[in-house]
């Protein structure tokens, strides 16, 4: 079950356990995607997701997860990952990162979204995209690479195709994921010489690009947790689970297994049945 590298690589029957966390998550996307407005709480959307969670059965990823106290993370504006819900209420503009896991079965799924609520400057909503775009480009390059590094290759590339100058944040990366949240080996956003591990059936990986309008430097607020750029600059935060099988990859937290979007890039999913 573990190669060389400690990288857990799954069964087919794992993957398809860790297809239904994924479809939890999803699901929490929709929900919290659906009670997300000005006016109210990231704790609001808290409570929508912990309902969620427990109408499938499932548990979150995150509570408890090394004493983190919530169900989901909520990070808005300047905030990059891990924003802890709570009083804050949702304003006009705001851009709204959302990160979620599910595990079922004791295997879990993990995926994150942004949203930039009504009234929204241009430049939000372009940043947006642009992480999205990189999220699955990076996707794609794992279904036509042989080393998980062109998924950093793929970020740098859209990025710098963008001509927007946006930080590509290095201290927070994708990761292996399956009998834990966080597993070996750990997924780059940016380009490097090392071209990491060989791509191989059974390998999952959350794939979660931030990039951030201005410096990509970050620091850490006083609760330990949030995580917000040093310039006071918006970011983005887009995230999916993916398992490559052996026909291809299957992104297990989208509805239709990345089907759509990754049509458009050239990349027929492969689901993993038993």
């Amino acid at each position: 079950m573990f190669g060389r590298e400690k990288i857990e690589y799954k069964t087919a029957a794992q993957v398809q356990t860790m297809r239904r966390a994924g479809l939890v998550v999803a699901d929490i996307h929709r929900t919290v995607r659906e009670a997300m407005r000005p006016g109210v709480t990231t704790a609001d959307l808290d409570d929508v997701a912990a309902a969620t969670l427990a109408e499938a059965g499932a548990t979150s990823s995150f509570l408890g997860y090394h004493g983190y106290p919530a169900s989901i993370c909520v990070s808005v504006n300047d905030e990059i990952v891990h924003g802890i819900p709570g009083p804050r209420v949702l304003g006009p503009g705001d851009v709204v990162s959302v990160d979620c896991g599910a595990v079922v079965d004791g295997w879990h799924g993990d995926a994150a979204f942004t949203t930039v609520l009504p009234d929204a400057d241009p430049g939000d909503l372009a940043l947006s995209d642009a992480t999205e775009q990189a999220m699955w480009a990076g996707i794609a390059a794992l279904a036509k690479g042989d080393r998980l590094g062109v998924v950093g290759d793929a970020v740098e590339d859209v990025v710098a195709a963008s001509g927007t100058g946006y930080g590509i944040v290095q201290e927070y990366v994708g990761h292996g994921i399956g009998s834990a949240m966080h597993q070996p080996p750990e997924v780059l956003n940016y380009r490097t010489r090392d071209k990491g591990p060989r791509l191989r059936a059974g390998l999952c990986v959350a794939v979660e690009p931030m990039l951030t309008r201005g410096s990509r430097a970050t620091q850490v607020l006083e609760d330990d947790w949030t995580v917000v750029t040093m310039d006071g600059q918006r970011a983005a935060h887009w995230e999916h689970t993916v398992a490559i099988g052996p026909e291809g990859v299957w992104v297990l937290t989208a509805p239709d297994g990345g089907a759509e979007r990754l049509a458009a890039l050239g990349v027929t999913i492969a689901p993993w049945e038993p």
